[in-house]
């Protein structure tokens, strides 16, 4: 006897008592089923169109929370950090790669990366290797890579000589480390300087001294200088002359630490010509240490605005720009900063984080 429904109607049918007209129903639910998802799935892709289409390019930047409230919790994690700004990329930006080395440094030393999650130990290595990768390509900043791969070299000796215990994690995970950590050690060593062919000029031997004394001068730190020296003998007579340390001097430090120095040194009453400001800069150096920002091309900068670190070359979506009347209202509420945005060496940076 044929199954026979209690109460059913299809469109435009009598009623439906039989198994044939079960299938019937079927087959009309799937039919309509299908035009549902077709039409939102069309719908779906028109605004997604429209979004792409709108949306302009959004600069690297990342929201900073810089004290958890009951009314604001917030954690920063520092892959997310590094992703949002476009550190991966940043390494081939001649402004910006010695900054990034230098967070790289922090990051490999000390505890090294095995203390870092484990999404942020891949994508670390990745920015090792893609430093590694220009280093090779442009045969600049060799001795920064290889400052970085003895690290690396140093921590995996660390790891190789525990008698108890390994990194936590995946241990899929760690040996994919180990094995870009190879790749970046092979990429270091097979690094060679190849001189210009002799049909490229001018070379540096052949420029005049006076375009070598302005190429030094454009020198901001103080171990380039040594370096050069060793490396030429016009060099080496030119970074002797006492107007290279006396504009490094006025470069790096105020006119009152200055005048601490030279009054220390005795040296306040004597003629410019006559202080070895060679001398003066090194004790310059001991008494109040270089400033971190100038040692970078570009630094990381913060906006007390909006509690977001950003590039400043790039800039960054600012409240001030969705809101004018925001600035307005700081100010009458007495909170008015004229530095409206700060440096942010690379300890600095890593401070936001729970390391």
């Amino acid at each position: 006897m044929p199954f026979i429904s209690k109460d059913w109607r299809s469109p435009g049918d009598s009623w439906v008592k039989t198994d044939e007209g079960w299938e019937k129903l079927k087959v009309l639910e799937c039919v309509k089923r299908k035009r549902c998802i077709s039409e939102c799935s069309s719908t779906s892709d028109t605004e997604n169109d429209t979004e792409n289409g709108d949306n302009e390019v959004v600069p690297p930047h990342c929201h900073i929370t810089l004290k958890c409230t009951r009314e604001i919790a917030g954690f920063n994690g520092l892959g997310e950090a590094v992703r949002r700004l476009d550190f991966r990329s940043s390494v081939r930006d001649g402004r910006r790669f010695n900054y990034v080395c230098a967070l790289l440094r922090l990051l490999v030393s000390g505890k090294g990366i095995t203390s870092l999650p484990g999404g942020a130990q891949r994508l670390l290595l990745q920015m090792l290797e893609e430093v590694a990768t220009y280093v090779s390509d442009s045969q600049q900043n060799i001795n920064v890579l290889r400052g970085l791969v003895q690290q690396l070299h140093a921590l995996l000796n660390q790891e190789n000589q525990k008698c108890w215990g390994k990194p936590l994690g995946s241990q899929s995970l760690w040996a994919e480390h180990v094995q870009t950590i190879q790749r970046i050690q092979d990429i270091a060593s097979q690094i060679e300087i190849k001189e210009p062919g002799p049909n490229i000029r001018p070379k540096l031997h052949d420029l005049p001294e006076e375009c070598v004394r302005e190429i030094i001068l454009r020198i901001t730190d103080y171990k380039d200088l040594e370096a050069s020296a060793s490396a030429w003998s016009l060099m080496a007579a030119l970074i002797s002359e006492q107007r290279v340390w006396r504009e490094l001097s006025h470069y790096h430090f105020t006119k009152q630490q200055i005048d601490v120095v030279l009054e220390k040194m005795c040296l306040q009453d004597t003629k410019e010509r006559h202080r070895n400001w060679q001398a003066i800069y090194h004790a310059l150096r001991k008494m109040y240490g270089v400033r971190e920002e100038l040692q970078y091309a570009e630094i990381l900068a913060f906006c007390r605005l909006c509690r977001c670190l950003f590039w400043p070359s790039a800039g960054h979506p600012c409240i001030v720009d969705q809101c004018p009347d925001f600035r307005q209202r700081v100010q009458e509420a007495g909170n008015s900063n004229s530095n409206e945005t700060q440096p942010v060496p690379p300890a600095k940076f890593l401070q936001y984080f729970s390391l």
